[in-house]
């Protein structure tokens, strides 16, 4: 198991701004005890608060994601499991790629006069093969994600939280797929994509160099 206060800071990379109770809520951890953690990884400049009100938002600062990465690397190397993660995350690139064109395709229905025409989500059957093809992916990334939660516990966070989005969206409500304000789909899947390359110590943009 990830260390608490390693997990504490770890949240708050995934999650991009996160409160104490979201950080503590992705990893069933005392809300407590992470906002405890977080006061202490302030205090040495590893992340920051909008302000000073409990419940505000932490974000990390750019010596916290150094000093993360230098831990998960450390971790990665106590346990033996880089090659392993490593040989995982090369099996999620098909999947996230195939993830990018589904989302473009949901967010934009071409016409015969605008090829890039928003998708006004009138279109039914439009918008049920682009979430049955959801479906089967986020099936797909099973494997992914339950060989990753096998080595690190952690990584076991993302499975279930995209299944709730994905079925919400299933039953209508259709931010669900991709709005930002609540964690959807796309959302939850750029949180576990951070995840991955946090652990690797990748930078985005840069992972064929490396798969």
């Amino acid at each position: 198991m990830t260390a608490p206060d390693l997990l504490a800071l770890h949240g708050v990379r995934v999650l991009g701004h996160a409160t104490s109770r979201a950080v503590a809520d992705l990893y069933g951890l005392d809300d407590g005890t992470v906002e405890e953690h977080l006061l202490d990884a302030e205090a040495r400049g590893l992340v920051r608060r909008a302000d000073y009100l409990p419940g505000s938002s932490w974000s990390m600062t750019d010596l916290g994601r150094r000093h993360e990465e230098e831990l998960l690397a450390a971790e990665l190397d106590t346990l033996g499991a880089r090659a392993e993660i490593t040989s995982l995350h090369r099996d999620f690139l098909p999947f996230n790629a195939r993830l990018g064109a589904l989302m473009t395709r949901w967010q934009l229905r071409p016409t015969s006069d605008d090829a890039l025409a928003f998708n006004d989500h009138t279109d039914l059957r439009y918008d049920g093969r682009i979430l049955r093809e959801l479906t089967h992916l986020a099936d797909g990334l099973s494997e992914v994600t339950h060989g990753l939660e096998s080595v690190l516990a952690r990584f076991g966070a993302h499975q279930p939280r995209i299944a709730t989005a994905l079925e919400r969206a299933l039953h209508g409500e259709r931010q669900w797929v991709d709005a930002p304000e609540v964690a959807s789909m796309n959302i939850v899947w750029i949180q576990f994509h951070e995840d991955l390359l946090a652990t690797l110590g990748l930078r985005r943009g840069h992972e064929a160099a490396h798969s």
